[in-house]
């Protein structure tokens, strides 16, 4: 970035406050913005010298993007770039929540481990189980790629509008025409949907209450999506058996309830957190940049 622009770095990679952001919307042509730098209506000076906010990472609802798109400021994100990393994770929170991967660690560098027993850490089978993918775009397909074709499980989907059968592949995914249908169906649901006011609470008490118990519940996308209090009122009744998170609705801070119970895999959003996705996010906000600033659509316009 330094090679095009004259670039003022965050050096302590805190998130900025509201101040420091209404500073830097006031006095920089650009702003390059992470998931961590909340941008709702009141940092948003009256007249912002920023016109673009090159978002570094896909999902955009930290942004007011309403309020930028008034205030004559572009908003772009970073697509396609970290979805294979971000299914690479999914998997592995399916793994780690069915086999206890976590409690097992926790047991054997706490010295509680035994030796081998037969009737020890028992999980669930993961080949040839049902999976649910609520979401299916680019992350949600990536992830039933790797679920069919490397552990034969079934594929179940829910979206918002049906998806072509050109996008999914050749992948035999089953679409499901509600939610309500798709939950007592599968035997991991993994959520790959944007947070916006439609998916607020979308897993919440009464569609909890519809899966299995045996089931797994797995969240990559934003914490939002699920009622925390009501995803830890299900783990601790065995309403559910388990679950794997990635994100959380008040990140950095996570749920005192959750974190007090062994069946929930819990991760600092580590989505994309490869050494080559970040860097590949880096330069796809660059090239928005550039194609911005020498007058150009950017490929990735948010709105």
């Amino acid at each position: 970035m330094r090679s095009a622009f004259e670039v003022r770095c965050n050096a302590d990679d805190q998130p900025f406050s509201g101040d420091e952001l209404r500073t830097a919307l006031a006095e920089a042509d650009a702003l390059c913005a992470t998931v961590s730098d909340h941008i709702p209506a009141a940092v948003f000076p009256d007249a912002p010298r920023c016109r673009i906010i090159a978002n570094f990472g896909v999902g955009v609802n930290h942004i007011d993007l309403a309020v930028a798109r008034a205030k004559g400021v572009a908003v772009t994100n970073t697509p396609d770039v970290l979805t294979e990393c971000t299914a690479d994770l999914a998997m592995a929170l399916i793994l780690m929540s069915a086999r206890r991967a976590g409690e097992g660690e926790r047991m054997l560098r706490g010295g509680q481990w035994r030796g081998w027993r037969p009737t020890e850490m028992l999980g669930a089978r993961v080949w040839g189980q049902t999976l649910g993918i609520v979401g299916m775009g680019r992350i949600g397909i990536a992830l039933a790629r790797r679920a069919h074709h490397g552990f034969g499980m079934r594929i179940l989907c829910f979206s918002r509008s049906p998806v072509p059968v050109s996008v999914l592949g050749g992948l035999p995914a089953e679409q499901i025409d509600s939610l309500e249908a798709l939950l007592p169906e599968v035997d991991f649901l993994s959520l790959h949907c944007p947070a916006n006011a439609e998916s607020h609470h979308l897993l919440n008490v009464a569609r909890l209450a519809l899966m299995r118990p045996t089931a797994h519940l797995i969240n990559t996308s934003r914490g939002g999506v699920v009622d925390e209090q009501a995803l830890a009122d299900a783990l601790s009744s065995s309403a559910i058996a388990g679950a794997g998170l990635d994100v959380y609705a008040a990140e950095p801070q996570v749920s005192e309830a959750l974190l007090r119970l062994p069946n929930v895999v819990l991760l600092p959003h580590l989505g994309s957190a490869t050494e080559a996705t970040r860097e590949a996010m880096g330069f796809r906000a660059l090239e928005n940049l550039k194609a911005f600033f020498a007058g150009k659509a950017p490929r990735d316009l948010c709105h």
